[in-house]
């Protein structure tokens, strides 16, 4: 009985040891950190998903594919409806760098809006879906105002400050016609900054890129017709172009630029829990939280 005790314990050690391994070998694949071996006319796909919080990780990838040169172009994948300024400013700028060592080609899933067209905006040729949903050129802030609603409950606010406009967009509180003149002041710096980085990624005149430049969307097949996009064509038909304008004749390798390793406690925390934070964030309506986003039914 010992013995087929012994046993019967090694077999299940051994079985969750191998459900172990096999666990993490998923994690590992679906992560698409395939770059052990890759050809040497290879082309990076770099996925820009989702609202845009954080610029880290994308940047990481983009230095990657810049300083590979087994990678002769990358495919930059976008699908996001655009996100914080900063973030975005910051990819934005990355890809002018990489445009100087090797082609960007955008290919634009189904949204790539507001901050998801400024990252898009600065690269070599651009591919869209004729229904794609881009454009969406604009500065957005938005500030919840629960004084009402504090009144009738009977609780008040008390701030103390260190200065006039260290509170301003408070939600218990409505803003002052000063604030409003200052916030709005900001909102069209950021709007500047954006309609110039438009104007100078598409060759086109400062005046014409105002003229759409009013938060409007377009379809893929509107935006190629005033020059927001070059081509109508899927994701392979983006990689094709970056084979094409490389000169390599034969079928590219798609490879994925390494993402940060992270441990299954990290894998939880980022992904569910993660998306929960971010969820809260983006809802906070918090001031510093200036954004080019298409924001809809909200």
């Amino acid at each position: 009985m010992a013995i087929s005790r012994s046993i019967y314990l090694l077999t299940v050690t051994i079985a969750v040891l191998l459900l172990f391994l096999l666990s993490l070998s998923l994690v590992y694949m679906f992560r698409k950190d395939n770059n052990f071996v890759f050809n040497k006319d290879s082309i990076a796909l770099v996925e820009v998903k989702g609202m845009i919080i954080d610029s880290g990780e994308i940047i990481q990838q983009l230095e990657y594919v810049k300083d590979n040169d087994n990678i002769k172009a990358v495919v930059l994948r976008i699908d996001s409806p655009g996100g914080v300024v900063g973030p975005t400013q910051e990819i934005h700028n990355e890809i002018i760098k990489l445009k100087k060592e090797k082609p960007v080609i955008v290919s634009m899933g189904s949204v790539a809006a507001s901050g998801g067209y400024y990252i898009a905006a600065p690269a070599n040729i651009i591919f869209a879906n004729p229904g794609t949903i881009t454009g969406s050129i604009g500065v957005l802030m938005k500030l919840a105002n629960f004084q009402t609603l504090l009144d009738k409950v009977g609780i008040k606010s008390i701030v103390l400050k260190s200065g006039e406009f260290k509170d301003s967009g408070s939600p218990v509180r409505p803003l002052t016609k000063q604030e409003q003149v200052i916030l709005q002041g900001i909102i069209d710096s950021m709007y500047g900054q954006f309609v110039t980085a438009v104007a100078d990624g598409r060759k086109i005149p400062l005046k014409k890129v105002i003229e759409f430049a009013d938060g409007r969307i377009f379809t893929g097949e509107q935006a190629k017709q005033i020059q927001l996009v070059d081509k109508l064509g899927n994701l392979q038909d983006a990689i094709d172009e970056a084979a094409n304008i490389t000169g390599i004749k034969h079928k590219p390798k798609i490879v994925y630029p390494p993402q940060p390793k992270k441990s299954f406690i990290d894998l939880f925390v980022t992904g569910s829990l993660g998306s929960f934070i971010n969820s809260i964030k983006s809802k906070s309506g918090e001031v510093e939280r200036f954004e080019y986003s298409m924001r809809t039914g909200q």
